[in-house]
């Protein structure tokens, strides 16, 4: 089945568009969010995987935040439940303007 040439590189650049355009794409996206938690930091406008939008209050040790919703509600959450910034989810443009900054 596979002893013609032609199958071995067809079948070589199926896996190679694949990883190209499936597998690089979200690992750099992973890299890129984990360094985006790491880096959290207290006065961030956030938005949570759930869709609750907020100003971080503060980052604790343990790997939670405080986030503030509205004037004196403050909801606990774990770092892994950030979604994005909320100035890159609102206004990408101007995220990447700060990027560049």
């Amino acid at each position: 089945m596979f002893n013609d040439p032609i199958i071995l590189l067809f079948w070589a650049g199926i896996l190679v568009v694949f990883w190209f355009f499936m597998i690089r794409p979200q690992s750099k996206k992973a890299k890129e969010q984990a360094q985006f938690l790491v880096n959290i930091e207290k006065g961030t406008k956030v938005v949570t995987s759930g869709g609750l939008h907020g100003r971080i209050v503060r980052v604790e040790d343990n790997g939670q935040v405080l986030i503030e919703v509205d004037n004196n509600v403050k909801l606990r959450f774990e770092k892994s439940a950030i979604s994005m910034e909320l100035t890159l989810a609102a206004y990408p443009a101007e995220g990447e303007k700060k990027a560049e900054a």
